[in-house]
């Protein structure tokens, strides 16, 4: 957690100009060579004192709108998301604490989602809370089947 740096001064030009210095031309190059990766994780790696994970968020959010790929995007951020909370993948029973563990992530995921995809991600949470992936289900990026299957791409 950064204390308010990340915001000083012009902090686009000081997230594109890091990931720039790491090889990439763009965030979603170097953020998809850190598949899994929690973006607060990412937000360190480029600064850790003054990038916040909200900040690498909309950069994304704004790249995927660019190629009209906001769904991709979408399913990226559970892909982290879950990565964070159910580090061993998808529970193999739910019970009370593992079902908290699920609907965290699952808030969280919907508290990030854009505007345009919120009611697909809600019936997605509610699709994964009827019919549960298999045990130890752990998504390695967007383009996982499960999650192409439950929510597919529609840009137009």
């Amino acid at each position: 957690m950064t204390d308010g740096r990340s915001w000083r001064g012009d902090w686009k030009a000081r997230l594109y100009e890091r990931v720039r210095e790491r090889g990439y031309d763009s965030l979603t190059a170097f953020a998809e060579a850190r598949p899994a990766v929690p973006l607060n994780q990412l937000a360190e790696e480029l600064g850790k004192d003054d990038v916040a994970g909200v900040q690498v968020l909309g950069g994304l959010h704004a790249e995927a709108e660019q190629r009209r790929k906001v769904t991709r995007f979408v399913r990226d951020v559970l892909v982290r998301e879950l990565s964070e909370t159910l580090p061993n993948g998808w529970p193999v029973v739910l019970d009370r604490d593992s079902r908290f563990a699920v609907a965290k992530a699952l808030g969280c995921w919907y508290a990030d989602t854009p505007d345009t995809h919120k009611e697909r991600v809600d019936r997605v949470g509610d699709a994964l809370f009827a019919n549960p992936p298999p045990a130890g289900w752990r998504p390695l990026g967007p383009d996982d089947e499960i999650l192409r299957t439950l929510l597919p791409d529609e840009e137009a």
